[in-house]
């Protein structure tokens, strides 16, 4: 294993005498014999060393696609990750002989890149497809959103408003990309597509649960994001997607690459022509080139060389934080449904996900496994409440989705918490996004906030990962 105190070493010029006198006429006369060469344009250009150094900031999905695609190029590479283990916002914790998420993930058939890595890195056989159902809770009743014949016997619209509903999704799935929306915001541009019942009834909700009073000013972009990227059929890593990023820190590794975790940056200096890296350890790593995947606000912070005007034109998109409470139960809660959406916003969450209604309980140990997610301002008081206090506030409401539901039920139960787990995508957003070419020479960075007009995501994390690395590696080549 790596040692988390050993810095990583500085490589040294070898000093070479100049050659002497006899040696530089035998050189003249052999230059006078050889016809002259034509000079190449890129003659002036300085050998790119195979092993330059390279130091990557976060270990979740977009700085492990990012330092494997480096490491693959020769580059020797040291990747900092402040938790004791990788993987980001998708890390897990060990739940009987598995690892869960600590934060509710599944994949789409559209997540090509992810499903490109998984395969890449020997995990395939491990993931499974499936078409599990999606529900929604509306006025105290559960409703199934989980098909087309769902949607079309859908019984919080009238007929006609059920088919204005599918005609609008299927105009926002073939809508090629985001740019007819610029300056729009979901709320005024759904009523007009779909009517504003539909709107009041299918996506207010969603947006205000999510958003909370931020919900009025989300650009359409990112709606339209959702709705056409995202497939029916979901999949599910077997045994958790800790197991993909345990995989990424080995082939790193085995690449020649250092991964730390349990490590973090405390400062980021530039000097003498290199990047350094100060950890809380006191350990100076020295870079090359060094990417960043942390939030914006936090780089800056770390950065205190970042001139004063880029920090002020680029303060990075505002987020919510994660909050999540995980019951393991002796028996199902809502049997049959994988993802409920809570629609009633009196309701402490947004979203009921029994993740054993996807995979078998067995798989953890015999528990039965329930997520109630929120996404929330990060000064919010739940993130201060006790555990104990948030079991139970939550089971309090959960009896509104089932009623006999007994505290003797819950066998375990888990809360985590998340700081800039949700970007907040205003029509302003792209204005507050930094650019990844910092004004530090080298240093470039790149984090959940540019996946943008997509939702934040494994996915699209890991394929910002493999454009950063082909940025990095082109301008290691320039002059």
């Amino acid at each position: 294993m790596d040692d988390p105190h050993q810095p990583t070493p500085v490589r040294r010029r070898v000093h070479r005498p100049r050659p002497g006198p006899r040696c530089q006429r035998r050189r003249w006369r052999l230059h006078l014999a050889l016809p002259r060469r034509r000079r190449r344009p890129d003659a002036d250009r300085q050998p790119v060393t195979p092993e330059r150094r390279v130091g990557v900031l976060g270990g979740g999905a977009l700085g492990l696609a990012a330092a494997l695609r480096l490491a693959e190029a020769g580059r020797r590479v040291t990747l900092i990750e402040r938790e004791p283990q990788l993987g980001g916002l998708a890390a897990g914790f060990s739940v009987g002989p598995n690892y869960l998420e600590k934060f509710y993930h599944h994949i789409f058939r559209t997540d090509t890149t992810i499903i490109a890595f998984i395969g890449e890195l020997g995990l395939e056989a491990r993931l499974l497809w499936g078409q599990r159902n999606t529900s929604t809770l509306s006025q105290g009743r559960i409703v199934s959103l989980g098909s087309i014949p769902d949607l079309l016997r859908l019984p919080l619209l009238p007929p006609a408003e059920r088919f204005r509903f599918l005609l609008g999704m299927a105009v926002l799935k073939a809508i090629p990309d985001e740019k007819v929306f610029t300056g729009w915001t979901a709320a005024r541009w759904m009523p007009r597509l779909m009517g504003r019942r539909v709107y009041d009834v299918m996506w207010e909700p969603v947006l205000r649960g999510k958003f909370g009073a931020r919900a009025d000013q989300i650009a359409m972009s990112w709606l339209w994001s959702r709705v056409h990227e995202r497939s029916l059929r979901l999949g599910y890593l077997r045994g958790g997607f800790q197991l993909l990023y345990e995989a990424f820190g080995e082939r790193i590794r085995s690449l020649g690459g250092t991964v730390l975790t349990g490590t973090s940056a405390a400062r980021i200096v530039r000097r003498d022509g290199s990047t350094e890296v100060h950890t809380d350890s006191g350990e100076v790593h020295v870079f090359d080139q060094l990417l960043a995947t942390l939030p914006t606000r936090l780089f800056v912070r770390l950065a205190p060389d970042l001139p004063t005007d880029f920090v002020e034109r680029y303060p990075g998109p505002e987020h919510y934080g994660a909050h999540v409470l995980i019951l393991g139960l002796d028996r199902p809660l809502v049997p049959g449904v994988y993802w409920l959406n809570i629609n009633d916003r009196d309701m402490p969450f947004l979203a009921l996900v029994e993740h054993t209604n996807f995979l078998p309980a067995s798989d953890y140990g015999g528990l039965h496994l329930v997520y109630l997610g929120n996404y929330l301002p990060m000064d919010h008081p739940l993130f201060a409440q006790s555990d104990e206090q948030v079991l139970n506030s939550y089971l309090a409401a959960v009896r509104r989705v089932r009623g006999d539901l007994e505290p003797s039920w819950v066998q375990r139960h888990w809360v985590f918490r998340a700081p800039f787990a949700q970007p907040i995508v205003t029509t302003s957003y792209l204005d507050s996004l930094p650019p990844h070419r910092t004004p530090l020479p080298g240093v470039y960075l790149a984090n959940m906030a540019h996946v943008y007009p997509q939702d934040r995501g494994q996915n699209y994390s890991l394929r910002l990962g493999e454009r950063m690395a082909r940025m990095m590696l082109a301008d290691s080549q320039l002059p």
